[in-house]
């Protein structure tokens, strides 16, 4: 294929599938895209808009094409094409995940450690969730403080009161999930608010062949859930499994078991294996162009129904799309 006739806005993989989604998020959430700097990504950026205009230089290989493809898509937001903050870019969830992951699963005995880490989990959760919202549904200043406020309480809140239950009703190792409730709890709480508009006003419902037919709250609630699973899903591994490994390890040595300072750097190292393979996956799980049925939106939403049948002059489509975002 020449770099002529490669189509910038298609992905190189089938999106259709789950094999094609997991290739093409372990392409576009490498943990090494953070280290490009602004003066590579603007130049991918420009290299983009010349191709897509048709004015592109005329020794450009694809492969060029291909690596400003990869680092614009990890860098700038997919609505407003403006730069993205690095902390927020999905490519940024492995190292960013794998440090504040690790230090919570090393500090959960006091429930200062508890609140302080949780505090600063869902202050990245706030910035990841900005910086990937639906720009098309904008959030005011206060809506987006009651998002983080609330998230950061719920996820407190949950933290407290298991580890107060588990101190009651079980031993120690049990305690060592207290971080994953809470982060399972503040993700149920921290992903709608934060997309909140979207559920109060409506996504955009599409047809195959990407035109707007209507919006759609039921679309919207639909893939914000989704999201909400696959980020519970990309943390859980880590999360469920490290505690086990690493009540294991301090049984057995007590080398380890002593050496506590041990313990954050290798759980950080743990989540991070994990994440490498869990990020990419949780992205895949769902389509990023959440389907559904119009009968459904007939019973369930009969306003996106009727709009979706004026627009199509009584030619309804099966199914109809929106983007569930990430």
């Amino acid at each position: 294929m020449s770099a002529s006739r490669f189509n910038f806005d298609a992905a190189p993989w089938d999106l259709s599938t789950f094999k094609g989604r997991l290739k093409y998020f372990f392409w576009v959430t490498d943990p090494r895209l953070c280290l490009a700097d602004d003066k590579t990504l603007d130049e991918a950026k420009n290299l983009r808009n010349q191709w897509r205009s048709g004015q592109e230089p005329k020794d450009v290989k694809l492969e060029q094409i291909m690596r400003a493809k990869q680092l614009y898509e990890s860098a700038f937001h997919p609505d407003t094409g403006e730069k993205q903050n690095l902390f927020g870019r999905m490519c940024f969830q492995v190292p960013g995940g794998m440090v504040i992951t690790g230090v919570m699963l090393s500090f959960y005995k006091t429930t200062t450690a508890v609140v302080f880490w949780q505090w600063v989990n869902q202050s990245f959760n706030a910035l990841v969730n900005y910086t990937n919202r639906n720009a098309n549904s904008p959030l005011t200043n206060t809506q987006m403080g009651v998002a983080y406020g609330s998230a950061t309480l719920a996820a407190c809140f949950t933290a407290i009161k298991f580890k107060s239950f588990l101190a009651k009703h079980s031993g120690p190792f049990m305690q060592r999930y207290v971080p994953f409730a809470a982060v399972a709890a503040a993700n149920c709480v921290n992903i709608p608010l934060m997309r909140q508009n979207e559920i109060t006003e409506g996504v955009d419902v599409l047809d195959e062949n990407g035109n707007k037919v209507g919006t759609s709250r039921v679309a919207a609630v639909k893939g914000i859930s989704q999201v909400v699973l696959s980020r519970i899903i990309m943390c859980a591994p880590g999360m469920l499994l490290l505690p086990a490994v690493m009540e294991r390890l301090c049984n057995k040595s007590p080398w380890i078991l002593r050496n506590t300072w041990f313990h954050a750097p290798f759980q950080t190292i743990g989540v991070g294996c994990f994440l490498t393979m869990m990020v990419p996956t949780a992205c895949a799980i769902f389509p990023q162009l959440s389907s559904i049925q119009v009968s459904t939106l007939e019973k369930a939403e009969p306003r996106c129904y009727e709009q979706i049948k004026t627009t199509c002059k009584g030619n309804l489509p099966a199914l109809v799309y929106s983007n569930k975002g990430l």
